[in-house]
């Protein structure tokens, strides 16, 4: 007899109705998933869920000191975010997403976000993933860390997921392998940009997208 509570799989490119039904499901439940980024494997819950969060945060093995990012499906739902956003802050995400960027900003003070011991920032991104924005249409902003307990390296394929986060997952979203470790680069705009993080995207790359962003370059 099949355990109710086992932790579902699905290949994405041949499941994918029922894949994203299942996603959908986990997550109003309050449950994680893994699903496919442009980088490696996520795991990933409500973002609006505290509970969720911590089931993901325990899951990783992680403290509240590590919160993690929001994967959202669109560059213009940045603005309900965040507040306090410049126009050289909005020309790099247009620039960039969907892609390998995550942006540091000062989240709406209404938002019900409740990521870890963050303040008042949040991360945020839009991944470069058909499958993963359709999902994201569906559930909303989700928190999203690489599927991985920490200390150890983050899954590039379902299977090494599997391995490492086990039953603390409902539902496993199998696109095959992950297009690499690399990790997105990430920029604080919350005051003066400064790359917290140099990933996929390089300073140089930044710059030719938005002249002038880095006040220090000539």
């Amino acid at each position: 007899m099949t355990d109710p509570q086992a932790p579902q799989r699905f290949d994405c490119a041949t499941q994918a109705d029922q894949a994203l039904a299942a996603a959908e499901d986990a997550i109003a439940a309050g449950a994680c998933i893994v699903l496919p980024t442009d980088t490696v494997y996520g795991i990933g819950a409500n973002a609006f869920d505290a509970a969720a969060v911590q089931g993901l945060l325990d899951a990783k093995q992680r403290g509240r000191d590590m919160p993690p990012p929001v994967l959202i499906a669109e560059p213009s739902m940045l603005r309900s975010l965040a507040t306090g956003l410049t126009a050289d802050g909005l020309a790099l995400a247009k620039a960039f997403w969907p892609g390998a960027l995550t942006v540091v900003v000062t989240a709406h003070p209404d938002l019900r976000l409740d990521l870890g011991d963050r303040g008042d920032t949040i991360a945020v991104r839009v991944p470069d993933h058909a499958f993963t924005r359709a999902l994201l249409r569906h559930t909303g902003p989700l928190a999203v860390s690489s599927a991985n307990v920490s200390g150890r390296p983050a899954a590039e394929t379902i299977d090494e997921a599997v391995e490492q986060l086990g039953e603390s997952v409902a539902v496993y979203l199998d696109a095959g392998p992950a297009a690499g470790p690399v990790p997105s680069t990430i920029v604080d705009l919350t005051g003066e940009p400064r790359i917290l993080r140099e990933g996929q995207l390089t300073r140089e790359q930044l710059t030719q997208a938005v002249p002038g962003l880095f006040g220090d370059d000539a």
